[in-house]
């Protein structure tokens, strides 16, 4: 590495993540080759790393179509979808309780309004699962549609995407694809029968998680983590190119460190894919020794070129807490937040365990703007202020 500053470095870092290995979603090859700059860089600090493989899906879209006589519809192919070419006639839901009333087999079904306002969580993942989300699935797998269209309005909490796709699950296996509120009102009001092409294929392959260690045998450890994938089709510079720019600063701030307590630093695999897989193979490798970490620290979304770093803690003991904020507020850049409960800190807070998340103070302009999107460039990324989030955690770990 020939850039000799930390502020060139967050820089270099930044590039190679996002413009070296773009589409870093689970599995991908971009996912691979970031996971393997990470291990690269972190092995030349004297980290023991483990970067065993876990299974995963990935996935290839082609063409996407859907008409209705002479009329063309903008739709787009869901992520994890299978491949379909049907012609059915049209079904329409706007809520709950209209899918229920529904007469939907072997139809297109388009959800539209209230019933498609927000994505749905996927049908198995474990950490966060709201039970209207699984009627929806339940409802959908038992009526058995042909095929099944979401038309969505802009919604912060989905990202800066217009439209989103409500369905991202690879574990659901009706042919998906979505577009805007304004393309589903032609929809709805479209001649049947319509005729539905998705050329796409689900296959399978793998993904690590990169777990670098100092003191592995200690008897207890400091868990610092960022994600390291991203959603298909944005460079993920926020969204968490940052925050695994911070942790390759921090391990190098950290690389002579001498106290006796474990240090882990983790990149991530799976925080934006669909099965959370990179934090459940963590968590079946790892799960019988949670008990001891005494803090577990998450990145996500730092860095962002408005406003400051916001830290948020869950559940730290009086005397670790006073040390944190002693550390933070003597640092003009960093504020204290709101608690938020999307993120990878979440395996900690469930294992009872200490926990800190730092994050953008502008968290959600950028969810509304940036994140998920191709908007979310390095160009968006102060690398000042992942040094500051670095050095900070670098004190406070050796505080510790």
């Amino acid at each position: 590495m020939v850039v000799d500053t930390y502020d060139g470095k967050a820089q270099c870092y930044l590039s190679i993540l996002c413009e070296g290995n773009p589409n870093r979603r689970t599995g991908s090859p971009g996912n691979r080759g970031a996971t393997k700059f990470f291990a690269a860089r972190i092995r030349e600090l004297g980290y023991e790393v483990d970067a065993t493989p876990f299974d995963c899906i990935d996935y290839e879209r082609g063409r996407v179509s859907l008409t209705g006589g002479r009329e063309k519809y903008q739709v787009s192919g869901g992520p994890f979808s299978p491949g379909v070419d049907v012609t059915a006639p049209l079904a329409v839901a706007s809520t709950i309780e209209e899918l229920e009333q529904s007469n939907c087999e072997g139809k297109i079904l388009l959800l539209r309004g209230a019933i498609a306002a927000e994505p749905l969580m996927p049908k198995n993942f474990v950490f966060y699962n709201p039970d209207n989300h699984k009627l929806i699935y339940a409802l959908l797998e038992t009526k058995r549609p042909a095929a099944v269209i979401t038309a969505t309005a802009p919604n912060p909490y989905a990202g800066a995407l217009y439209p989103f796709p409500m369905i991202e699950d690879g574990d659901f296996d009706i042919p998906s694809a979505y577009c805007t509120d304004v393309t589903g009102e032609a929809i709805a009001a479209a001649a049947s029968p319509l005729h539905l092409v998705i050329e796409a294929r689900r296959f399978p392959a793998t993904a690590n998680n990169v777990i670098a260690r100092k003191n592995p045998d200690a008897k207890d450890k400091v868990v610092v983590c960022a994600h390291i994938d991203a959603k298909e089709g944005t460079p993920g510079a926020t969204d968490n190119a940052a925050g695994v720019t911070v942790l390759l600063l921090l391990a190098e701030m950290l690389k002579d460190y001498p106290g006796t307590r474990g240090i882990e630093i983790v990149a991530i695999n799976g925080e934006d894919y669909y099965s959370a897989g990179g934090e459940m193979d963590y968590l079946r490798r790892y799960g019988e020794s949670i008990g001891s970490i005494i803090l577990g620290v998450n990145i996500d979304g730092a860095g962002y070129v408005e406003g400051k770093t916001a830290f948020s803690m869950y559940g730290l003991p009086p005397e670790l807490e006073t040390a944190a904020r002693s550390v933070f507020g003597r640092l003009d850049g960093l504020i204290d937040g709101d608690q938020w409960y999307q993120g990878d800190h979440m395996m900690f807070v469930q294992g009872g365990r200490p926990a800190l998340a730092l994050t953008s103070e502008k968290a959600l302009e950028m969810l509304s703007t940036v994140t998920h999107s191709a908007a979310d460039t390095p160009e968006l990324v102060d690398c000042r202020k992942l040094v500051e989030i670095a050095a900070a955690l670098n004190t406070l770990i050796r505080t510790l």
